[in-house]
């Protein structure tokens, strides 16, 4: 049996449905899983867990399955249960994954309306039913991922696909213009200040209202990694980098591109700066920060 304990949990928790209580899991690739015993609980069977519980959810299917319902799906998994560790110790699990919940009780329930069921049976469609009402609220990953406490793990997997598209490992090592001039002509018009297309000296709240603009909307914490990475970049002795030069050319560039572009054409319309802001934040407001970080204004 030791042979077969190749997977572990890294999340476990308690899923609340139905007035029941079904132990969930997380493996380390991510399949979310419920436990043998908790499935059989589910739909109201009792019975003792490991090759036994097993066997008697199989005679179920098999026998409903021999009234005229295809159980064959159904059957081969559950014939074949996952054996991995829990994160909190104690002895091992036998579980499915997940979506076998809803499977097994669609499969009772169409039972019930073909009529097949025995009057032994019944009492597994009327917990089915009582299941999938709960369930139809929320998904079962979903429920799995908050009894377990994976969805912060989920949200930050997701989060890191979104900066992996937006932003480069190590930044551009050529500089290229990537803001129009016009985008700061446009920024002197409406705060009222006089400009000179000769100078290139700006006020230093112009990277104030540069991150605020533009890179603080352009992604979820995208602002929030750059400024990362250049604090890593002067933590190692070097030079920090314009912000641009951490995007990537498919995807990054694009979206700066586009965005610098669409805030151009709102500052053209705009009579005040404060008309602006308006605009911007109804067109553009800023993506939801995840886990609660903020983003440090450059001063």
């Amino acid at each position: 049996m030791k042979e077969k304990i190749k997977l572990k949990a890294t999340h476990q928790g308690i899923l609340h449905v139905a007035n029941l209580e079904i132990p969930a899991f997380v493996l380390e690739d991510g399949r979310r899983m419920i436990s043998q015993r908790g499935l059989r609980k589910s739909i109201g069977m009792s019975g003792s867990g490991g090759n036994l519980g097993e066997q008697r959810t199989l005679n179920l299917v098999t026998k409903i399955g021999e009234k005229g319902l295809d159980s064959t799906i159904l059957s081969a998994q559950i014939s074949s249960p996952l054996f991995f560790k829990t994160p909190k110790g104690g002895l091992p699990v036998f579980g499915y994954e997940a979506t076998i919940l809803t499977d097994l009780c669609e499969f009772i329930l169409q039972a019930r309306d073909a009529d097949i069921l025995t009057d032994g049976q019944q009492r597994y469609a009327t917990a089915s039913e009582a299941l999938m009402r709960s369930l139809a609220k929320v998904g079962i990953v979903a429920l799995v991922d908050e009894a377990t406490g994976y969805q912060e793990i989920r949200d930050r997997l997701a989060l890191q696909k979104i900066l992996e598209k937006y932003l480069l490992e190590e930044y551009q090592k050529t500089w290229a213009r990537r803001f129009p001039k016009e985008f700061y002509e446009q920024i002197f018009r409406l705060k009222g200040w006089t400009w000179n297309s000769m100078s290139v000296k700006r006020p230093s709240v112009i990277g104030t209202y540069t991150n605020d603009l533009v890179y603080r909307r352009l992604a979820p914490d995208v602002l929030a990694e750059i400024k990362k990475r250049n604090k890593q970049l002067e933590e190692d002795g070097k030079n920090k980098v314009h912000q641009h030069r951490w995007l990537t050319l498919d995807t990054g560039v694009p979206a700066l591109d586009r965005h610098l572009y669409a805030l151009i054409a709102l500052m053209k319309a705009a009579p005040t700066w404060d008309a602006f802001m308006r605009s911007i934040e109804r067109s553009f407001p800023p993506p939801n920060t995840l886990f609660g970080i903020e983003e440090e204004k450059m001063s």
